[in-house]
């Protein structure tokens, strides 16, 4: 007998589990979508699916493959959306801090900065799942986040992005309400009927 069938398997030894820092909005928006998948969008392509397999032969029928083509992908987008819910670490932007957290640069941030040509940004550190560049909502895992990281106004920091390496100055660090844009449900998207 080979020696990989004798060998016993080594206990799951859990990883690191990976933080996912996220603002209250961003939180309910994330929470607000996970409901409706699991109450209306789901229920009713279940419901789509289940008249179309009771009509006959699926194999030919395009509306049976793609229901199932979907749930797969409600169900897929469910277990996503509940592992970052369960990985989320809320934190207020607006709650009190210190004297020293409070100028320092941490997630939930708004920091204007200035580059070496006097251009000026002003930019929200938010979590993975809040990103908006339109607002200028960085992740705080971003290089940009990770370089202005523990910063103070008036520090300088060097920012090495793909185009190259960037100087910036830190002109203010405040912290306040980041708004989120809630969820809304998708145009076309199906829902149960009433009952």
């Amino acid at each position: 007998m080979r020696k990989g069938f004798t060998r016993h398997p080594k206990a799951d030894v859990p990883g690191p589990r990976v933080k996912n820092y996220i603002t209250p909005a961003g939180l309910q928006r994330l929470k607000d979508e996970h409901r409706f998948l699991l109450t209306k969008e789901r229920p009713a392509v279940t419901q789509v699916v289940a008249w179309v397999a009771a009509n006959g032969d699926r194999s030919e029928n395009a509306d049976y493959q793609y229901g199932k083509k979907r749930l797969r992908q409600i169900d897929s987008r469910i277990r996503f959306l509940t592992k970052r819910i369960d990985a989320a670490e809320v934190v207020d932007p607006q709650a009190p801090r210190g004297a020293q957290a409070a100028a320092r640069v941490f997630f939930g941030a708004t920091v204007r900065y200035v580059n070496a040509s006097g251009t000026e940004r002003v930019v929200s550190i938010v979590g993975v799942d809040e990103v908006d560049l339109d607002r200028n909502y960085i992740s705080w895992i971003s290089p940009l986040a990770r370089v202005l990281m523990k910063k103070a106004a008036g520090d300088r920091v060097v920012l090495h992005a793909p185009g190259g390496r960037e100087q910036l100055e830190i002109v203010e660090v405040q912290y306040g309400e980041i708004p989120v844009e809630p969820w809304r449900q998708p145009p076309g998207a199906q829902a149960a009927p009433a009952q």
